[in-house]
């Protein structure tokens, strides 16, 4: 059986349009209807007309499609891809810091589950995180759950950013050591990295940008040679729409384990299936659609 015939086959059947992060693998990014970061994806599932979403990523992002789009069946694929970085913040915890810091605004990156970003005043992306900051009217801002993204933030705005010490293991386990060695070797590479990378390695980079835009700068570049610091994944599409250009992982390993755990077969049965069903209480729901909502109406050139 043709999995990738049989998979599109059957999305056409059950009405079902497919998401795949930028981080799946090449063949599920292959087949799917969109690709990109986890929020742009959700936001063109609102979009479209389809009676089931499959998103192919982890569970948080299953969350905010469903967020977005109550009215729809949600599935992911394995149900126990999860993200490291995402469990590092209950809202139970986010709770306690909150009465910590009274009346302090919460920034919550996408990055995390449906109930923290209920407790939180509004999310941001990777991209927009500077602008998100900046948009609000506090000298001091809480911001969850990842570390190195808020202390990147922290230089570009006139704010006290309180850190919640969470972090993503497969970015931080880059090292700045590790960078040197691979600039010594192609002194004519540019280093682009993710700002979920350790602050130390941020500072040796070239350029500084999110998931999706490594592929926007990369493609304007007239520049021959990259060593890429972010998930493999976006080796794909890196290499789909620059043929001439050459790709550098930063370390071998840069690999979300929990990313890679769907495959052809993990997708097919869960479509055959409508399987690994994602829902949220209406309550929890309403409330984290406020914080992305908020994040929606901030102007992109704040």
């Amino acid at each position: 059986m043709d999995l990738k015939s049989e998979i599109k086959k059957l999305a056409r059947e059950k009405d079902a349009v497919i998401l795949a992060h930028n981080y799946q693998i090449d063949d599920i990014q292959e087949i799917a209807d969109f690709t990109g970061d986890s929020l742009g994806l959700s936001i063109e599932a609102s979009k479209v007309k389809s009676r089931l979403i499959v998103f192919c990523g982890v569970h948080f992002m299953a969350e905010t499609a469903y967020i977005l789009s109550p009215d729809k069946k949600v599935l992911l694929p394995e149900k126990d891809a999860g993200c490291p970085m995402a469990d590092m913040v209950t809202a139970e915890g986010l709770k306690k810091m909150k009465e910590k810091y009274p009346g302090i605004p919460v920034v919550c990156y996408v990055n995390s589950s449906a109930e923290v970003k209920a407790e939180a005043d509004i999310c941001c992306t990777s991209a927009n995180a500077i602008n998100i900051l900046k948009s609000i009217d506090s000298d001091r801002v809480i911001f969850v759950p990842d570390m190195n993204l808020g202390h990147y933030v922290s230089k570009f705005v006139d704010k006290e950013i309180i850190l919640w010490e969470g972090f993503c293991p497969i970015h931080r386990r880059l090292t700045a050591k590790e960078v040197m060695g691979l600039k010594e070797q192609y002194p004519d590479a540019v280093f682009v990295c993710h700002p979920e990378c350790s602050p130390d390695v941020v500072d040796m980079a070239d350029h500084v940008c999110s998931t999706s835009g490594f592929y926007t700068y990369i493609k304007k570049s007239d520049r021959k040679r990259f060593i890429i610091g972010t998930e493999k994944g976006v080796l794909y599409r890196l290499k789909l729409e620059n043929p001439d250009k050459e790709f550098i992982l930063a370390y071998d390993t840069f690999q979300c384990k929990n990313m890679k755990k769907i495959t052809l077969n993990s997708l097919y049965e869960s479509l055959l299936k409508e399987q690994h069903q994602v829902t949220i209480p209406e309550e929890i729901r309403i409330k984290a659609y406020g914080s992305i909502q908020r994040m929606l109406e901030v102007p992109r050139n704040f």
